[in-house]
């Protein structure tokens, strides 16, 4: 019942996180932006995810873990619904919105995967965790769909930032009710004894000399940089090829645009998050017997694969739209792959005590290189390619095309990431399951050295010092 509540969160979480790029031609019209301030939204958004994230994973890691939950969660319904009655004139208040709504994220995504690996060991963890992270996917092409219809049934974009904060407020609900705090580690140690905890500097010194988690980080930064970028201009590029092709009209100012594509893309995220989510975990865990460094090949493996596709999806959008969402579905198919898994892999190479913190450099590490500029870059570039020529539909829709094609160059760097990952797993897996059942001690600290007193005085030391 816990991981329940906490995937219906994680839905929300990502359902809020875009519906704006499900009405983002609506807000370009409304607001009378262009591509490099459309791209700020989800950069703001990111930036400010980025930078609360190791705050919210210090206290995670130290701090009653359900009440931070409730407190993030309540605040960022309450930002979110704020931000849907911002006037035209005000589009910098609109950025601003979007940034607070980073403190009710860093809060969640920073602590509730450390709940769950409290709960759960082994491949029940990493079953758990599928099912926690289906809900990335889903609930982004959720995103897409509910805001594009709601935005249809009112006959205004403003509605489609309605939906989430209610569901939020059901959310706060369930976990004041249904949330048990598990201790710490004690499902990995067999004991509810309380683990030894270091300092905020000693967790980012051992976490920097972890090979592992520092590689996987950074090819799940590619990840990161790829959706982020598909996440926001995808439907605006579908949109843009169908009005390049003319099949489709332009939105007449004042009115609602056509949310055909943001709907057609938020059901292939959809299908393809379930596929790729369930089959990243089960051919993982299948490889696994037989091969200890499977989780990162599966890894590179998706990533390495979806890269053509994405290009080819990109290349054909002109020539034939069938083709375009077939590439797109079996490409986002190969990057779900990833979800899950790079989640498992932090969880068993670093210590119950720094989870939470390795979480939140996870997030800063992958949203400072990946999703906080990628959208924001891609915007940059096709104003930059526009800049000079005389406007067209299909000068926007080049324009975009070429830009985009940045991402599948990433997935292929973020592959490499992974491979490089696989040369360390085992190692930096054995000592975190030694150090959490306390067979490994931990480095000590300055401050705990053994000082002998002057004049005689007595002093405290630890007995393990004393006995070697």
């Amino acid at each position: 019942m816990i991981v329940a509540v906490l995937c219906y969160i994680n839905l929300l979480n990502y359902m809020d996180r875009f519906t704006v790029a499900g009405i983002l031609p609506d807000i370009e019209s409304f607001f009378r932006i262009g591509d490099s301030s459309s791209g700020l939204l989800q950069t703001v958004f990111i930036s400010s995810y980025m930078v609360l994230a190791p705050i919210f994973g210090y206290l995670g890691d130290r701090y009653h873990r359900k009440r931070l939950l409730c407190l993030g969660i309540a605040f960022w319904s309450a930002v979110t619904l704020g931000s849907s009655f911002i006037p035209k004139e005000r589009f910098w208040l609109l950025l601003v919105t979007r940034g607070l709504v980073g403190v009710g994220e860093a809060s969640y995504s920073t602590i509730a995967p450390t709940i769950i690996a409290d709960l759960f060991v082994s491949d029940q963890r990493s079953r758990m965790l599928a099912f926690f992270y289906f809900a990335i996917p889903v609930g982004s092409g959720l995103g897409y769909i509910v805001g594009s219809k709601v935005k249809d049934l009112a006959e205004d974009w403003h509605w489609a930032l309605r939906v989430t904060p209610a569901l939020g407020v059901v959310a706060v609900v369930l976990l004041v009710t249904v949330l048990r705090e598990p201790p710490r580690g004690a499902v990995e140690r067999h004991s509810d004894s309380p683990l030894r905890y270091t300092s905020w500097a000693a967790d980012v010194r051992a976490l920097s000399r972890n090979r592992s988690f520092v590689l996987s980080s950074l090819g799940f930064t590619a990840v990161a940089f790829v959706t982020g970028s598909l996440a926001l201009w995808a439907p605006a590029f579908l949109y843009r090829s169908c009005l390049a092709t003319g099949q489709c009209r332009p939105c007449p100012d004042g009115d609602t645009c056509s949310s055909q594509q943001s709907l057609i893309f938020g059901l292939i995220t959809c299908v393809t998050g379930f596929l790729g989510v369930g089959a990243g975990v089960e051919i993982s865990k299948r490889l696994r017997r037989t091969n200890p460094r499977a989780d990162p090949l599966v890894c590179a493996a998706g990533l390495l694969g979806s890269a053509p596709f994405l290009f080819l999806a990109l290349v054909c959008a002109q020539g034939s739209s069938v083709a375009t969402y077939v590439f797109i579905f079996i490409g986002e198919t190969l990057l779900s792959l990833n979800w899950a898994i790079v989640a498992d892999i932090l969880l068993y190479v670093v210590v119950p005590t720094r989870r939470s913190t390795a979480e939140s450099f996870q997030i800063v590490m992958s949203h400072l290189l990946g999703d906080a500029g990628s959208p924001y870059l891609i915007g940059v570039i096709s104003d930059r390619i526009q800049r000079g020529r005389p406007p067209s539909y299909l000068l926007e829709f080049h324009s975009l095309q070429y830009a985009l094609m940045l991402s599948a160059f990433a997935g292929v760097l973020g592959g490499g990431f992974f491979l490089a990952t696989a040369l360390f797993i085992q190692g930096d897996r054995k000592r975190a399951e030694l150090s959490t059942q306390g067979l490994l001690p931990e480095e000590t600290e300055p401050e705990e050295r053994i000082v002998v007193p002057k004049r005689g005085r007595s002093t405290k030391v630890p007995v393990s010092s004393v006995l070697i």
